[in-house]
């Protein structure tokens, strides 16, 4: 089941329908949203809602493409650690002397 939730980007209000259990997230993804549209019009670089909105999806994806890299990095990077630190546990149990 899903819940119509109004959300106001730029003074103006939407009207979304959204499963109960997600409304938390629409709810602060709308107010980021409004948020950067709001610096991007501040700035006067850019005029017209929809090229706004456009800039603000721009600048939203790139950022979540760098956090998706940085992410896959840490994964990387996670394993590659893994992968050193067992063969360093492998190797001081070759060096272990029997035990008398």
């Amino acid at each position: 089941m899903t819940d119509t939730v109004i959300i106001r980007i730029l003074d103006r209000e939407y009207q979304v329908h959204c499963p109960p259990e997600e409304q938390d997230a629409l709810i602060k993804s709308s107010r980021v949203l409004d948020q950067r549209m709001r610096d991007i019009r501040k700035s006067g670089q850019v005029i017209g809602l929809e090229r706004i909105a456009v800039m603000a999806a721009l600048n939203l994806t790139y950022d979540l493409l760098r956090a998706q890299g940085q992410a896959a990095d840490t994964e990387i990077l996670d394993r590659e650690i893994k992968r050193l630190n067992d063969k360093l546990d492998s190797a001081l149990d070759g060096l272990k002397q029997p035990e008398l």
